[in-house]
């Protein structure tokens, strides 16, 4: 799924600890770090001007973060392998959100991309900007708002697969538990991934909660860290994250408690403890769209993808998730699929006790993609 304090991901709209890279600045960039590295490429294509076509990546972490940055780069490693002979993929890692992304992107129009994609809701004004001075160059931002003749938006329903962890989750922690979550930004992404995971919690253990630290940031190790240690400190049963690095499972190891990861599969690296996540997969659209510029089919669109076409999925689970979660969580991922079951459907009543969702109304898109508030089973502060 903002970043710029709120970066990343929209406010409207995954094993080791990375202990040795550097802080990044705001919203996770680093402006001392900011690189321009590997270049996929292949030779001649049998595109319109009979060049290879170039398509380039902005990255807000490092390819290596463990979570968003390096599943959006493996995405982008396999767009490159499917398009060998007809497309060069470059990339650029660590770059900060404002001047540092508009000069990188320049940088790159300048050597002939015509396709730019973007994994920060923070590079927004500066992808606009340049659209519209470049109205030969294609734009698509992840997790983005609103699109161009030449700037499109994608991004997906990673709430429905998190609800499915949450399941898992719940059926981890004994009756009335609790689960500690490490959250980046109060933003109502992040919001409606709790509370989906808190509807999951509560399916299977209805007396369980969710309590959530905030750490204002997507990707910093030792931050992340520090907030799962304080969760376990305070006696919480389980860990899940929504953050970028591996830090809160290394966290949830330590103490020897179930975990439910983010962006990442981990199970190899936490064993026992590990139960399953959310992950993304970027490569078929990345793959669609740059093979849409070197036909000249392209379209600017908003994409939405979810459980139905690929884009999510569950990780594996672990070796302590039963056979009657796991049969659960397969029947309801069916529902979701089918259109026979949406957890964000009411009655959904906030911590207060105040009912926002009636009995039987499914949410809409644009009212989860403004959540603001927090599902009865939450404790924390949504505007924190």
């Amino acid at each position: 799924m903002t970043r710029s304090t709120t970066g990343r991901r929209p406010w409207l709209l995954p094993f080791v600890l990375l202990s040795a890279l550097a802080l990044l600045l705001g919203a996770c960039g680093s402006d001392d770090d900011s690189s321009d590295s590997d270049t996929t490429e292949a030779g001649a294509t049998d595109g319109a001007d009979g060049d290879v076509v170039k398509a380039g990546f902005i990255y807000i972490g490092p390819v290596n973060d463990g979570g968003w940055t390096q599943a959006h780069d493996e995405g982008r490693e396999a767009a490159a392998a499917a398009l060998e002979g007809e497309a060069e993929l470059i990339y650029k890692e660590n770059i900060p959100e404002g001047p540092e992304a508009t000069q990188a992107m320049q940088t790159m129009i300048d050597d002939g991309v015509k396709i730019i994609f973007a994994n920060s809701f923070g590079y927004g004004d500066a992808m606009k900007e340049l659209a519209a001075e470049n109205p030969d160059v294609k734009f698509e931002h992840a997790t983005g708002a609103g699109t161009l003749d030449n700037f499109a938006t994608y991004y997906g329903a990673a709430e429905d697969t998190i609800y499915l962890t949450g399941i898992a989750a719940g059926a981890a922690i004994p009756e009335g538990g609790t689960v500690g979550f490490v959250a980046p930004f109060p933003i109502p992404e992040v919001i409606r991934h709790i509370n989906a995971f808190q509807i999951g919690v509560a399916e299977v253990n209805p007396t369980a909660t969710t309590k959530v630290v905030w750490t204002n940031t997507w990707f910093d190790p030792t931050v992340e860290r520090q907030a799962a240690d304080s969760l376990i400190a305070d006696g919480v049963d389980a860990i899940a994250s929504g953050q970028d690095s591996p830090a809160s499972g290394e966290a949830a190891k330590a103490a020897d408690l179930p975990f439910v990861g983010y962006d990442s599969d981990q199970s190899e690296n936490l064993g026992d403890i590990w139960l399953t996540a959310s992950l993304y997969h970027w490569g078929d659209y990345y793959t669609e769209r740059i093979q849409a510029v070197i036909d000249g089919t392209w379209e600017t669109h908003e994409y939405w993808g979810g459980i139905h076409d690929g884009f999510v999925s569950l990780a594996p689970f672990g070796p302590t998730v039963t056979q009657e979660t796991k049969d659960l969580i397969a029947t309801r991922q069916q529902e979701l699929v089918d259109g026979d079951f949406y957890e964000l459907t009411g009655p959904l009543v906030d911590q207060d006790g105040t009912e926002r969702v009636a009995d039987g109304v499914k949410m809409t898109l644009p009212e989860i993609l403004a959540m603001d508030w927090f599902v009865e089973g939450v404790v924390g502060n949504p505007s924190a």
